[in-house]
């Protein structure tokens, strides 16, 4: 078939919930996709981070073929051993908290909301979140999102969700009052522009939630996993969060989510107080398993610092270069390149050239290729982005 007789199938069977690129992939290894009609692409963005080691990276691919011969599933009023094993991966990995597993980021963002309502006990409820903040799209997660364009619609949202501005902490103590239970942030926001936190932003949060007795909630569904050349993002600025939550890369190309919580915290979810029927199932996890595994083995975690400081020569030269590009921001191999004029149609011009990129809040380049990439790739790949962004200069100056 050809990308338009599947595009016509879209039209004619799926919900449009989604804005498409004129792009059918049909095959992944590496770096690399192909699709329908056999070209090739470069991979700067994985899919938002899910596929963090490449695509259908030998160890994932392993373990799903052999758990596919045993076990799909099983309910979770039974043990599971292979998510007890990843649980305790991810806790002997981060702050040995406790884990719930579910299946996306919106889910475990879900899953904090009502931890942190419990934790209140019906008194405390009230949750601040941040400006330009994504945590999902289910109803809870959208109000804990702190962007109206995605409440349009969708009105009236559930109360008890507060917004300020990232970075500041003089919104943060004028918001706080005798009902706030909790405060939720990324670390660095996504979807918002690739937005870091500032390190003593961070440390005063901390303060201030444990004077207040104030849960701390890190959404890590794009950071984790390695993103940013840390296992965990968080992990960049000393302290320790009371709630952080996964998705993502934490699969391989599987859908998982897992909100993992402090242990002295964590039986506030007692049984009952929580479900998901497909969390944690032994194929998820053991695709789970098999990410820590080559993390380790293939010391990616260096190599993602490596190759993120290398990624981030390249995309300052081009700073340099073009005038139009007012900022380069990052940490390890999560960037992203701050545009006077609207990104779409360089995303649309490099994925012509075979390059695979992102544009958020309509200006903002997002560039996150895998951890697994090389330096002969970043150079490929920014090739691409310098012959676009040389086309847009001359184009800007015939106007």
């Amino acid at each position: 078939m050809t990308t338009n007789e599947i595009a016509k199938l879209y039209e004619r069977y799926v919900i449009p919930t989604y804005s498409h690129l004129p792009l059918a992939l049909v095959k992944g290894k590496g770096i690399k996709v192909w699709d329908v009609h056999q070209k090739e692409y470069l991979d700067f963005f994985s899919g938002w981070g899910v596929s963090n080691l490449g695509h259908c990276h030998p160890a994932v691919m392993n373990a799903v073929r052999n758990q596919v011969g045993k076990l799909l599933h099983i309910p979770n009023n039974y043990y599971g051993l292979l998510q007890a094993k990843l649980a305790r991966e991810i806790s002997k990995s981060s702050f040995n908290g406790k884990v719930f597993f579910c299946n996306s980021g919106a889910e475990a963002n879900e899953a904090a909301i009502k931890f942190a309502r419990k934790y209140g006990k019906g008194k405390r409820y009230e949750i601040i979140s941040m400006h330009k903040s994504f945590h999902g799209r289910t109803l809870a997660s959208l109000a804990l999102t702190g962007q109206e364009k995605y409440h349009a619609d969708y009105q009236p949202l559930p109360s008890g969700f507060k917004y300020v501005p990232f970075n500041d902490i003089r919104a943060i103590k004028e918001a706080v009052n005798e009902k706030t239970i909790a405060i939720v942030l990324e670390l660095i926001q996504g979807e918002g522009g690739v937005n870091i936190a500032d390190e003593n932003y961070i440390k005063e949060l901390r303060q201030i939630c444990d004077k207040k007795d104030i849960l701390l909630i890190f959404d890590e569904v794009q950071t984790g996993i390695g993103r940013t050349g840390k296992l965990f993002c968080y992990q960049h600025y000393e302290i320790e969060p009371d709630v952080m939550l996964l998705a993502k890369g934490l699969g391989g190309g599987v859908p998982i989510g897992a909100l993992v919580v402090k242990k002295e915290l964590a039986d506030i979810f007692s049984p009952h107080s929580h479900a998901s029927t497909f969390g944690g199932n032994p194929l998820v996890c053991k695709a789970g398993l098999a990410v820590f595994k080559a993390i380790k083995k293939e010391k990616l975690l260096k190599k993602a610092n490596e190759m993120g400081r290398y990624l981030n020569e390249k995309l300052r030269e081009l700073k340099e270069k073009y005038p139009f590009i007012k900022e380069v921001r990052g940490k390890g191999l999560m960037w992203g390149i701050e545009l006077s004029i609207e990104g779409t149609e360089i995303v649309q011009k490099c994925l012509d050239k075979g390059l695979l990129i992102n544009c958020t809040q309509e200006k903002i380049l997002r560039i996150m290729p895998s951890l697994i990439i090389k330096k002969k790739e970043i150079d490929k790949g920014i090739g691409i982005l310098a012959e676009v962004l040389q086309a847009t200069s001359q184009r800007l100056k015939k106007r």
